[in-house]
């Protein structure tokens, strides 16, 4: 964290890692695309859970998070016209202020491509710097992706997510039927016209979605990656993250909470994971590629401590800590990490997810709930 808060800003006012996807040891870039939507709603609720977990003590961990919602709010939305008008981008160029274009995989559709799984963990990461600095642009944000994932909402299947994983912002050409990040969507800020569409993506959630065989072609837990296209390619990062949802929520979101939760962590532990010497079980993050980038293998630490405080059994516990220990070996002395728990890989920097964005929650949840592990 020290590290990043000693990122420099650029003209815009931003720190290079909220539009640098792709950021390098010395706070430069090395790549031109970008993934805003996902990268930055990671990093607010990472700082605000550090911020919250510090104590509120350091002001520049608050402002690193209301700059990174400045950033998702002025700079990256579609056109104000179509299906999902000034709708949160998945992907751009770090160049372009604002975003006007689509990058990685969604490039190869249109330019206004967009995935509205990522709008949503977008709009409930402004949800949440409301919440903590009052914001009224963060909270018109949020609602208007909400509002447009409920008004876009069709009836799901066993092979049809409520969304589809791609979409054309402007004109609803969609692609891709399947797509099982859905934690992110089930809002919740006491808006009657948001109870509906949630209740019906419970359900769906229960009734195809933790049912859903865990064979690839018929498989719901596919389609993550901004970067990847491929229909079959299951993934941690999803059900990991319903775990993590389920496991706060508790009695709160469904009784049967517990079984849910430890299904989803061993279905992931089952298809993605490997162990290391020293009994570490690293994550990896998809079916075509199970190396331990930094999001998907933080996530199983963060995610098996909640799990465990949540009265899962040592044994997730013991997960957490190995794992999150292995990962702290991959961030030097003055505090710069690599995108990739990996001995044989040495670089500094890399993709912002994997090295800091989608990380530092993941310690902060296992720190809170394991206190001791907080203390030193």
């Amino acid at each position: 964290m020290d590290w990043y808060l000693k990122c420099p800003l650029d003209v815009h006012g931003y720190p290079n890692f909220v539009f640098m996807t792709f950021m390098d040891g010395t706070y430069d870039v090395n790549r031109l695309d970008s993934i805003p939507a996902t990268q930055n709603g990671l990093a607010i609720l990472s700082y605000l859970k550090y911020w919250e977990f510090t104590g509120k003590t350091k002001p520049k961990v608050l402002e690193w998070a209301r700059r990174t919602g400045d950033y998702l709010v002025r700079e990256t939305l579609t056109p104000n016209r179509g299906a999902y008008p000034k709708f949160t981008r998945s992907t751009g160029y770090y160049m372009d202020f604002p975003l006007f274009r689509s990058a990685q995989g969604d490039s190869r559709y249109t330019r206004n491509t967009i995935q509205p799984d990522k709008g949503g963990i977008a709009g409930y990461a402004l949800l949440r710097l409301y919440d903590a600095t009052g914001d009224k642009a963060s909270l018109r944000q949020a609602l208007r992706n909400a509002r447009l994932l409920a008004k876009n909402m069709r009836v799901g299947d066993a092979t049809h997510s409520p969304w589809p994983f791609r979409v054309d912002s402007v004109t609803g050409e969609h692609w891709g039927e399947r797509c099982g990040n859905t934690a992110y969507t089930l809002i919740e800020k006491g808006e009657a016209q948001f109870q509906p569409p949630r209740a019906a993506l419970w359900q769906w959630i229960k009734q195809y979605l933790m049912t859903t065989p865990e064979t690839p072609p018929q498989c719901l837990w596919v389609q993550f990656f901004e970067d990847y296209d491929m229909d079959n390619n299951r993934n941690s990062w999803a059900p990991l993250e319903m775990a993590r949802y389920l496991s706060e929520r508790k009695e709160k979101l469904d009784p049967e909470w517990k079984s849910m939760a430890e299904q989803l962590i061993q279905f992931s532990l089952r298809n993605f994971s490997n162990t290391r010497p020293g009994g570490v079980t690293i994550m990896g993050e998809q079916d075509d590629d199970k190396d331990p980038w930094g999001g998907a293998c933080s996530k199983l630490g963060g995610v098996a401590a909640l799990f465990y405080a949540a009265g899962g059994g040592e044994a997730y516990k013991d997960i957490a800590f190995r794992n999150l220990n292995w990962m702290s070996y991959f961030i030097d002395n003055d505090g710069c990490p690599a995108q990739k728990a990996e001995a044989t890989n040495t670089r500094r920097g890399g993709w912002q997810e994997d090295c800091h964005t989608d990380v530092v929650h993941n310690f902060v949840d296992a720190m809170t709930a394991v206190p001791e592990w907080g203390h030193n």
